[in-house]
């Protein structure tokens, strides 16, 4: 019974932290696109690097461009 029990709470519990993990990794995204992905890029401009952050920029609009098209 106490077999059963532990193998149980483990199935449980163990889908929860897949979950917790997964929700994690979602807003982990959300939170580099859409705050250190800009600061990163106006960092790169003051520091003196155009060249560097205008074709990262480029790239990430062209692809949320057709990701945006594909939904």
């Amino acid at each position: 019974m106490t077999l059963l029990f532990f193998l149980l709470f483990v199935m449980i519990f163990g889908k929860m932290i897949g979950f917790a993990f997964r929700a994690t990794w979602g807003l982990f995204k959300i939170l580099l696109y859409i705050v250190f992905l800009p600061l990163i890029l106006v960092g790169m401009v003051f520091g003196g690097l155009l060249y560097l952050a205008l074709p990262i920029l480029i790239i990430v609009g062209i692809i949320s461009f057709i990701s945006g098209l594909a939904d």
